[in-house]
């Protein structure tokens, strides 16, 4: 018997936000509401700058928090991720487990956990920083076979096909050993440029999965086709389940062969952040718990409508009752 709902192999990121005022963006010579991946060295200098400002600190990285977000439910996840034994990694690791997740790899004692340094402006706006750190360093010897094996899914960040050759090779070993160990695997795109500039690795891995996240542009990239429905019916044919976001206009999934539309729930977005990664978590631990996939589907955009509903990637408050709040 399977004790671990899903465990995601994915990058390891700490979210910093900090609030910061005009004239001290300026000073950075940022361009307002940017996302740059920046190298280690600058990174430092901007964390020793904001450092002073008692940032709050989240951990996340997008399939990660996914498995944070099935954690919030009650579920159980895991995260396969290359975490270094530094504060950034320590936290990491601590608040994944104070979450009753599992983090199963040690700490490395080489490079810097990877961090996203989010500015906030008074205005709301968000200028963001990233320094992939050693997740860009993700290996086989940070997938763990024994957790992959006890999990009913495996899900893949498609992220971690841009990393390296070792992170490809991570991706490798945990589909190798999810198919011995009879775990269904599940794949998100992540962005499209993922599936433009890394096709040839991303359909490698797709030969073997059950299910595939994706919004309308990756969807469109991954099928080539022009709307979401055209890709679905193309995709249909290569997976056993096809799930695609198309933000106001709700969720379409194809399972099995049937074909599904759920609405999104209406609200004013604050902060889109995070809107996909809460659906995933969401739509798995519902279909771990035996939901069909549109009642799935319907509390997961739901859960997603929250989400950004706030500023920030991951469900605030009593995310249990969010859940229950939706029939």
């Amino acid at each position: 018997m399977k004790s671990i709902d899903v465990t995601g192999v994915c990058n390891g990121i700490v979210d910093i936000f900090t609030d910061i005022s005009e004239q001290e963006l300026v000073a950075l010579g940022y361009e307002k509401g940017t996302m740059r991946l920046v190298e280690a060295a600058d990174q430092k200098d901007l964390l020793q700058r904001v450092g002073a400002k008692s940032p709050v600190m989240r951990s996340g990285g997008s399939v990660a928090n996914s498995m944070i977000t099935i954690a919030q439910l009650g579920g159980t996840s895991a995260v396969c991720c290359h975490l270094a034994d530094d504060e950034y990694g320590r936290f990491y690791r601590d608040e994944c487990l104070s979450l009753g997740m599992k983090v199963p790899v040690p700490l490395s004692r080489d490079l810097a956990t990877g961090t996203c340094v989010v500015l906030l402006t008074p205005d709301a706006e968000r200028t963001m920083r990233t320094a992939l750190g050693a997740s860009l360093s993700l290996a086989p010897q940070h997938v763990d076979p024994k957790i992959i094996a006890d999990s009913h899914w495996l899900f893949v960040e498609g992220y971690v096909f841009s990393n390296s050759d070792a992170g490809r090779e991570a991706i490798q070993e945990s589909i190798r050993v999810a198919r011995e160990s009879n775990t269904k695997i599940a794949v998100t795109c992540s962005e499209a440029w993922v599936v433009n500039a890394f096709g040839e690795h991303l359909n490698a891995a797709l030969e073997h999965t059950h299910l595939i996240f994706a919004n309308e542009e990756e969807s469109n990239a991954l099928s080539g086709a022009s709307d979401v429905v055209e890709s679905g019916r193309k995709l249909k044919d290569r997976f056993p389940h096809v799930v695609i976001t198309a933000g106001p206009r709700g969720a379409y999934i194809w399972w099995e062969g049937e074909e599904l539309h759920v609405p999104a729930f209406p609200c004013e977005p604050r902060d889109l952040t995070g809107a996909g990664d809460t659906f995933a978590g969401s739509f798995l631990y519902g279909v771990t718990r035996g939901l069909k996939p549109q009642d799935a589907a319907h509390r997961a955009c739901f859960l997603a409508r929250h989400v950004i509903s706030q500023v920030g990637a991951r469900l605030t408050g009593d995310v249990k009752s969010l859940w229950g709040l939706v029939g």
